[in-house]
């Protein structure tokens, strides 16, 4: 769609432009211009009086986002217009969804420059382990180089989104997975970094074979937890949950997402925070909305997490699929998660 003169992003690129083709920000008004008022009127109507009572459910360091939500604007604006912005609405973290975005040539030196320029810590990336060629599989056919990056880029994590559909919904396919995910752990931990699966719903069905058997729990059953990491698309579980509740002989298979972390804290250092409003005319049963207006009990949740051991080690990073105004919904769910607070004692 072609901007008119006077939008927003129109006013921002103007005012990042005479920094070169990477859109090295220097001064953006967006904060202004799509309005904070709007923003804080927003969180305060979500959290009343527990403003300054309690500790963050989000710790210090450990708010992120996922990059494809904003991919409009990397394309359009550069990276640096973006972090810029995040840095702005207090995101400390960004996980990759590949290294261009539509950017055309940047060299990962560079990404690893405008980041520390802007505060920003790279905190993973997803990377498909198979291209469009069934025969050929990207952490196969090219894995010293998924890893290579990642650690030239000095991202702790690399992951994919991949779903492991790709071996079939059956028990044995999901044990072939869990072996080749077992291969690229090791691979990664060579390099010192931690290979991660990232969730959809789909992975909360059923085996084809074993319809009394979850798929997921295949996977953690079957995965090395000191090599393969998982990161829950907490939207995702909830869909998997109004989904699956039942199994396909009709009886009840009741799972509760949070309960899946409270047992295994330590292989799920990443989330990713969207949000969704119930919607039964939805095959998921969720209508993805920003962070905060939606049905989902983030504070609960964030908080039972926080106590496990380790739980201040966690990394939350917003998502959503298909915002209507990216930079609006990294603002307001990054508001809405530094609002909540524990109950003060």
């Amino acid at each position: 769609m072609r901007r008119t003169t006077n939008t927003p992003d129109a006013e921002l690129s103007r005012r990042l432009r005479r920094r070169g083709f990477l859109g090295v920000a220097a001064g953006a008004a967006a904060a202004s211009l799509l309005g904070s008022a709007e923003g804080t009127a927003h969180a305060a109507s979500r959290t009343g009086a527990a403003h300054g009572r309690g500790e963050p459910v989000v710790p210090k360091g450990r708010l992120g986002i996922q990059l494809y939500t904003l991919r409009d604007k990397v394309a359009s604006l550069g990276f640096a217009a973006v972090f810029e912005e995040l840095s702005r609405y207090s995101y400390e973290q960004v996980e990759f969804a590949g290294y261009t975005q539509g950017t055309g040539d940047i060299s990962l030196a560079e990404l690893r420059k405008l980041l520390r320029e802007y505060g920003l810590r790279g905190i993973g990336s997803h990377v498909g382990y198979y291209s469009g060629n069934p025969d050929d599989y990207t952490f196969d056919t090219q894995l010293e180089k998924v890893v290579d990056d990642a650690a030239a880029l000095g991202l702790p994590h690399v992951g994919t989104a991949s779903s492991p559909d790709r071996y079939g919904r059956t028990v044995d396919g999901w044990k072939r997975a869990a072996a080749d995910f077992n291969r690229y752990g090791a691979a990664a931990r060579k390099r010192g970094l931690k290979f991660y699966q990232h969730n959809h719903q789909m992975e909360f069905g059923f085996a084809e074979d074993r319809p009394d058997v979850r798929l997921y729990d295949v996977l953690l059953a079957e995965t090395d937890p000191d090599l393969v990491y998982l990161e829950m698309d907490i939207y995702w579980a909830y869909a998997g949950q109004y989904r699956f509740s039942v199994r396909p002989d009709g009886t009840p298979a009741p799972f509760e997402p949070v309960e899946y972390v409270l047992k295994q804290p330590e292989r799920y250092p990443l989330f990713h925070v969207k949000d969704g409003e119930h919607d039964e005319t939805s095959d998921d049963g969720y209508r993805m909305v920003d962070v905060g207006d939606g049905d989902i009990d983030y504070k609960r949740f964030l908080t039972k997490v926080g106590r496990t051991h380790g739980g201040k080690k966690h990394n939350w990073l917003v998502e959503h699929d298909q915002p209507e105004d990216s930079f609006r919904t990294a603002r307001r769910s990054a508001k809405h998660l530094r609002s909540l607070r524990t109950r003060g004692h």
